[in-house]
Formats: structure tokens, C-alpha cells, sequence
């Protein structure tokens, strides 16, 4: 039977072990912080902002920036394909609101289309008198 102080209590580890283990990746800024690159690849394929991640692993965020640029655009790319497979996926299988939301963005198209003909009046060539 729990009380209400039994609640309130944070929870304790009452059996703390401790171990090492080898870290292998990129090593970035003045403390020679190790960096795993397959980590900043995840946190970047889940669009984490470069300054949640830089927080992460506790390093300054125009150092990591500056060291993991290229896995951070990847990963961030590798979503948005992903994602874009997705839409064109459940569009075509269907869903209206996705295949107009596609056509206006991708296509080009739009409610009102927009004519390439002129609705100006053509100027007058007037003759010049001769001389």
C-alpha cells in the first residue's frame, strides 16, 4: 500500500554499476569530445535542430556544426525523401486532399489558372507621312 509521501519522492537508484566502454567517431572541439557519427545521422533523420543535438553531446554548437554538416544535411534529406515517398504513396492510393496539395506544389497547378495569352490591346502602327 503506497502513501502519498511514497509519491512525491523522486526515484533512486538503489544499485549504481558503472562499466567503460570503447566510443568510436568523430573526435570535435578542445575537450577531444568523441562524437559517434551513425548517433548525429538518427538525431539528424529526425530533424533535430543543430542546436538540440550540439546540447546532446555537450559540445558548442558552431563546433559541431562545423565537424558534422554533411551527416546532418544527409540524414535531414534522406527524411524529406522518405516523407515525400510517403505523400506520393497515399496520394495515389487515393487521398484528395494530398493529390491537390501535391499537384499545386510540385506541378505547378493552381485554383485559378493563369493565361499566357495576352488581354492587352495591341498598339497601332501608324504610317509615318512622307516627305
Amino acid at each position: 500500500m503506497s502513501t502519498d509521501i511514497d509519491q512525491k519522492t523522486p526515484y533512486k537508484v538503489t544499485n549504481i554499476k558503472y562499466g567503460e566502454k570503447t566510443v568510436r567517431g568523430r573526435v570535435i572541439g578542445r575537450n577531444k569530445t568523441v562524437i559517434p557519427e551513425e548517433q548525429v545521422l538518427e538525431l539528424a533523420k529526425l530533424h533535430c535542430t543543430n542546436k538540440e543535438m550540439a546540447d546532446f553531446f555537450d559540445v558548442p554548437l558552431s563546433t559541431f556544426t562545423d565537424n558534422f554538416r554533411d551527416i546532418i544535411t544527409k540524414g535531414k534529406l534522406e527524411t524529406k525523401q522518405r516523407l515525400r515517398a510517403a505523400q506520393l504513396k497515399l496520394a495515389l492510393n487515393g487521398d484528395r486532399t494530398l493529390l491537390i496539395w501535391l499537384g499545386k506544389n510540385i506541378l505547378g497547378q493552381s485554383e485559378s489558372p493563369i493565361s499566357n495569352e495576352s488581354t492587352q490591346i495591341l498598339p497601332w502602327i501608324e504610317d509615318k507621312p512622307e516627305e
